[in-house]
């Protein structure tokens, strides 16, 4: 028993790991077309308009592991109920991008001005938050059927679909910045077409009709819809916790080393999205398992994914941060190629400081879905709420107002630490409750 299971739980995460690591290479690969085809004002406007990226994708997480997990769980116990969730999931999706779609077309340009954004980086934040806002259908559908058929015992298949998506958005950008001259439009609408292209592969799954989920004419209960969206609430706030930090370094950034230091703090926020991701796809791992076992109430199954879960975070955290340490260097000038002084500066030290919290940061979000799994959505609430707004947010204006730029860097790691402290007294007094 404890081999099959151990044999699951590297299935699933490493197949999840490679395969968020290559839906979160959508942007870093725009972060370095855009870096050495726009230059330090490309960074600077890519960097202002990421928050909508990850509000988008935040929602389509939501949606999707809220209603995998409801749908993991239901479909021990009631196949009809189970064709609920996707329903609902479905037809959330569907309102939410819709609503992104109208923010784009009509409110870019404000919420652009809001960020921040003057002058020629105004028209090109506009520009690529526009574009980026007319694909949330895509971006946000993939990530409800990525969940779905995950959860549906297919994480081979997902993983393709996601390296894949991530492959021709690499090549596109190329494309479209360089040998067509599409500027930052070019960055955004290959970033779009992304998703779309993983769609494609994941519909093999229905056309084979290997899917065990199905549409279902029905009246949807509100208490399906609060469950799915409480179940995906934490995912949808880890995303967004990205989202506003970009926004709050930002505008602090923008007061103490201006654009430039934004331009640094972009490749910082660019690099974290990968690492974020790696600790995101262990958590999408791990869910299916999880909520497997609960419903079966395998609860010794249930402990051990989460310890393996645990070491394994605590290894890679040690190899990240060791690389980031000792190649800072090499990272930024990746994306510095107008070999400038002051990014150079300012992207090392933030590297060096602000990845000390990669492990806390791996916890968190791992305690966070194990919550989510179990049906114990307060304490994920708890954690996703904490990490953020209610610690980040005055951490760092704090931190800022004393050590400035270096501040700035320091806040997101004691913020995760402090975050973590709590997360370990609640899964502990759960783990206690439940043996």
């Amino acid at each position: 028993m404890e081999n099959k299971i151990i044999n699951k739980f590297f299935r699933y995460t490493s197949q999840n790991i490679i395969g968020m690591i290559g839906i979160s290479c959508y942007i870093l690969a725009d972060t370095f077309f855009v870096s050495n085809g726009l230059g330090a004002d490309g960074l600077t406007a890519l960097n202002i308009a990421l928050p909508m990226y990850s509000f988008v994708h935040g929602l389509g997480l939501m949606t999707g592991i809220g209603g995998g997990t409801v749908y993991s769980i239901s479909r021990v116990r009631s196949k009809e109920t189970a064709e609920k969730v996707f329903t609902a999931s479905l037809a959330l999706t569907l309102i939410f991008s819709a609503i992104f779609m109208f923010i784009g077309t009509f409110f870019s340009g404000h919420i652009s001005n809001l960020l921040g954004a003057e002058g020629n980086i105004f028209y090109m934040t506009k520009t690529y938050m526009q574009t980026l806002l007319t694909f949330a259908p895509a971006f946000m559908l993939n990530n409800l059927f990525l969940c779905f058929i995950r959860n549906d015992g297919a994480p081979s298949l997902t993983m393709a679909a996601m390296l894949l998506g991530s492959i021709s958005n690499i090549i596109l950008d190329y494309i479209f910045i360089f040998p067509l001259d599409m500027g930052i439009f070019g960055a955004a609408a290959a970033t779009g077409v992304s998703p779309i292209i993983s769609l494609v592969i994941l519909s093999s799954f229905m056309i084979k009709k290997k899917n065990t989920f199905h549409l279902r004419k029905c009246k949807i209960p509100f208490k399906l819809i609060y469950n799915i969206l409480s179940s995906g609430l934490p995912s949808f706030v880890t995303e967004l916790s990205s989202g506003i930090v970009m926004i709050v370094f930002n505008m602090i950034i923008l007061n103490i080393a201006g654009n430039i230091g934004v331009a640094a703090y972009g490749i910082v926020a660019n690099i974290s999205l990968v690492i974020i991701s790696i600790f995101t796809g262990l958590s999408q791992g791990i869910q299916p398992l999880i909520s497997d076992f609960y419903g079966k109430n395998n609860i010794d199954a249930v402990n051990k994914i989460f310890r393996y879960a645990s070491i394994t975070v605590l290894a890679m955290s040690i190899v990240i941060y060791a690389v980031i340490f000792f190649e800072c260097d090499v990272i930024v000038n990746i994306f510095n190629s107008e070999k400038n002084i002051a990014l150079k500066q300012l992207g090392e030290t933030g590297l060096k400081f602000y990845f000390t919290s990669t492990l806390f940061a791996g916890m968190n979000i791992i305690t966070s879905i194990y919550f989510t799994s179990t049906e114990s959505p307060l304490p994920a609430h708890i954690i996703s709420l904490l990490r953020g707004f209610i610690f980040i947010i005055p951490v760092t204006f704090l931190m800022s107002f004393l050590f400035k730029m270096t501040g700035v860097y320091f806040s997101f790691p004691l913020s995760e630490f402090l975050v973590c402290t709590i997360g370990t007294v609640m899964y502990i007094k759960k783990r206690r409750h439940t043996v």
